[in-house]
């Protein structure tokens, strides 16, 4: 009788306290809900994603000032992924089963989102993706609350043809080259095809990130306007290497009124490096402004401001992404009592938030958002004007009507019912 238990104290009694530490150590990490950052706080992305990161943290204090989260508190992971594409993988790997994040807000190139995709595929999890980017992609992993090319892309071009926007007839499609500038431009590049535009009239150069010496290509966009007929340039550039490409248009004396240059990568943010005096009048094609004269607007920069404790710091359109994905993902956790993915996932379509223009936002079946379309003119004060916009939100789709592979494609994803200990919810 001794023997056994001493053997039941040799080998059982250290399997049930290992059994009880691990509990403890299960509960303790149960007594917060994590959220993910995956921002490059570092290399030539880092002008563009460290103030995504900053939003997301204000976001997470925010929220857990209310209370938190099902009776939780938020708990913000960040990692840098340092513009570095294939690390982006390994970090949301990290985030995903060492960290065990709930959800997971970040990337801005489509470089990097593709690197992550299959990671969010194949753990289930949920990527909350801010920027706006070439479509041709539906994952049920991801919701795009950043512009489809039919909420940014097209309308922008559409503008500079029309004669309010300068009747412009020939086309410099400028790049970073990768995913999101090459896709984007197939997809212009078929759509002025149907308004009779000619290749010819057509210029394409890319160059890699952080590229600095733009005084050769800038002299090759004077040369190809000089053919008698209004030309605009589209920059798709991203990151660091849009400073010294403004620069360099400054520097050639292009101003607005003979070359209009409209950029899809370029807001307040990135302008805010940059002597704009010589750029006013150039072009952004966003869905938000810092601008917005909306209520809504005026608060949420007054709580930037507050946070961040700088008066100098601005605002963009994919803070706003971001400020609606966290808003629609908080709503979607609570109608589902719980932040089991495929319950939140369900969740989340039909939830809308009124956004920071004043508009509400609808997540739709296709993991798309509603949004308006807003062209907004530099200021000199590194602002924009807006001068055009769409009478409402436009419904964003993956799929462009301009590629014949994908004219006919759709994605608008359907699952049973699943929840954790949620009420079904009324779609509007």
């Amino acid at each position: 009788m001794v023997k056994l238990t001493n053997t039941f104290r040799r080998l059982v009694l250290p399997l049930a306290t290992a059994a009880l530490l691990a509990g403890t150590t299960a509960s303790q990490a149960a007594d917060t809900i994590k959220i993910g950052i995956l921002h490059s706080l570092s290399g030539t992305m880092a002008i563009s994603e460290t103030t995504l990161k900053d939003t997301m943290l204000m976001l997470i204090d925010e929220q857990n000032k209310k209370g938190g989260l099902l009776g939780k508190k938020l708990e913000a992971v960040v990692v840098d992924p340092a513009s570095n594409w294939p690390l982006f993988a390994e970090k949301a790997r990290e985030l995903i089963q060492k960290n065990k994040v709930s959800a997971v807000f970040g990337c801005w190139t489509s470089v990097s989102r593709k690197s992550v995709l299959p990671v969010f595929e194949e753990l289930n999890s949920l990527l909350f993706y801010p920027v706006q980017y070439e479509g041709e992609e539906s994952s049920r992993n991801v919701f795009y609350t950043g512009a489809a090319p039919n909420q940014q892309a097209i309308p922008a071009v559409e503008y500079l043809m029309s004669a309010d926007g300068g009747a412009a007839k020939r086309w410099v499609l400028l790049g970073t080259d990768y995913v999101y500038p090459r896709t984007t431009n197939k997809i212009l590049r078929a759509f002025l095809h149907t308004k009779g535009v000619k290749d010819s009239d057509i210029m394409e150069k890319y160059t890699p990130f952080g590229h600095s010496d733009w005084q050769t290509i800038v002299a090759d966009v004077k040369k190809f306007s000089s053919g008698g007929k209004k030309t605009a340039v589209v920059s798709t550039i991203n990151g660091d290497a849009n400073v010294p490409f403004y620069k360099e248009l400054g520097n050639q004396g292009i101003k607005a009124e003979d070359i209009p240059v409209v950029a899809f990568s370029v807001g307040e943010e990135e302008l805010s490096g940059i002597d704009t005096k010589p750029l006013v009048g150039h072009l952004a094609a966003w869905n938000y402004f810092m601008s917005a004269d909306v209520p809504e607007n005026k608060a949420f920069i007054k709580k930037w401001i507050s946070y961040i404790k700088d008066k100098k710091r601005v605002t963009n359109d994919p803070m706003e992404a971001h400020y609606i994905g966290f808003q629609m993902w908080v709503q979607a956790v609570k109608q589902a009592g719980s932040t089991n993915v495929d319950a939140v996932r369900q969740a989340m379509y039909g939830q809308r938030v009124k956004s920071l223009t004043g508009t509400v936002a609808e997540m739709l079946p296709n993991h798309h958002l509603t949004k308006p379309v807003l062209i907004g003119e530099i200021q000199a004060n590194g602002q924009f004007e807006t001068v055009w916009k769409t009478s409402g939100p436009v419904a964003g789709d993956a799929w462009s009507d301009f590629l014949p592979e994908s004219k006919k494609l759709t994605a608008n994803w359907k699952y049973p019912w699943v929840c954790g200990n949620c009420v079904k919810p009324k779609y509007n």
